[in-house]
């Protein structure tokens, strides 16, 4: 027995051909989503990976700030510590500067020099005094400008004559002058070292 197809062949191929392309886009479409899914829960992960590391430096600038304040009250502690320092080496220095004043003076002073009076205002002292000649007056202001330890800047005021009476009624014709000196300030790091400092040695005459 002989069977005849009474379909279009063609009607029944491009059937086929619709089914298998259907077919292959569900296909591409679950593929698709797949890929989606997988490249969204990448995201996810490297999302929460990048949080993780921002924590762990929130972290570390926290703990680095409350180190560095750290460091700074210690900086304003030390600065503080170091003004009261400078204010006992000061303290230590005003008191020790009239006995080095003194001694300098007394030190400096050639013979032929008597000191009547010595007055001081902050850092200037104004000394007055006899002495027998102008060359001692000027070796005087000599020996304050090159040797002096405490002094510096001398600057006469004045010279003038001045008669002083002995006791057997002689007149001896002198020499009355004034001077004004500064006082030198020494430096802070050695300030241990300087005649006057505790255990320093006291200065030599000449």
């Amino acid at each position: 027995m002989i069977l005849i197809n009474l379909l279009p062949y063609r009607e029944e191929r491009r059937k086929r051909r619709k089914a298998a392309f259907f077919a292959g886009l569900g296909l591409a479409g679950l593929v698709g989503a797949g890929i989606v899914v997988a490249v969204f829960l990448l995201l996810q992960f490297l999302t929460s990976e990048q949080q993780s590391r921002n924590q762990f430096i929130q972290t570390e600038i926290t703990r680095l700030e409350a180190q560095i304040k750290d460091i700074a009250d210690l900086k304003t502690e030390i600065e503080s510590l170091k003004s009261r320092q400078r204010a006992v080496e000061d303290l230590q220095t005003d008191r020790n500067t009239p006995v080095q004043l003194l001694n300098d003076l007394a030190r400096l002073a050639p013979e032929g020099v008597y000191l009547t009076a010595i007055r001081q205002a902050e850092k200037v002292v104004t000394v007055s005094g006899i002495a027998q000649t102008n060359e001692r007056v000027s070796e005087f202001l000599r020996n304050v400008s090159r040797s002096s330890e405490w002094l510096e800047q001398p600057d006469l005021i004045e010279v003038k004559l001045a008669n002083v009476t002995t006791n057997t009624r002689d007149q001896r014709r002198l020499l009355d002058f004034s001077m004004k000196v500064s006082i030198k300030t020494p430096p802070r790091e050695n300030a241990a070292g300087t005649p006057g400092a505790p255990g320093a040695s006291a200065p030599k005459k000449s």
